[in-house]
């Protein structure tokens, strides 16, 4: 119940089957929460804002953030197409991979590159 509270999820969640009845933000609360109560030592979040808007993700994306504060050692790779997740999260490192390889490796600044000029500029 605490991180029901902490990631702002309604307290009837808990009485319905996993993600029956759920909006696409509430599956991502859900999902976030799973993450918080299972304690993993590296988390891998695949496309996590896809069927989002932006205020589901923004969100989905502070409740990122709280489970993150709460255990900071948590490894956490981020799979997204989008840099708006990014902008709300602020990562580490990001990566570009093309066709199974890891063709750059930056900060933001690699983000706002693909987003500028797309995959076209990566590719070599």
């Amino acid at each position: 119940m605490d991180w029901m509270k902490r990631l702002g999820m309604d307290s009837s969640f808990i009485d319905r089957h996993l993600n029956t009845g759920f909006s696409g933000g509430e599956r991502k609360r859900n999902e976030i929460m799973q993450m918080a109560i299972l304690e993993p030592e590296l988390a891998i979040l695949d496309e996590t804002d896809s069927g989002l808007d932006i205020d589901a993700l923004r969100i989905v994306a502070k409740g990122i953030q709280e489970v993150r504060r709460d255990r900071p050692s948590l490894g956490i790779v981020l799979i997204t197409h989008y840099q708006r997740l990014l902008d709300e999260l602020r990562p580490d490192f990001v990566h570009v991979l093309i066709d199974g390889r890891i063709v750059a490796t930056g900060g933001m600044e690699i983000a706002a590159t693909l987003e500028k000029s797309g995959y076209e500029s990566f590719r070599s």
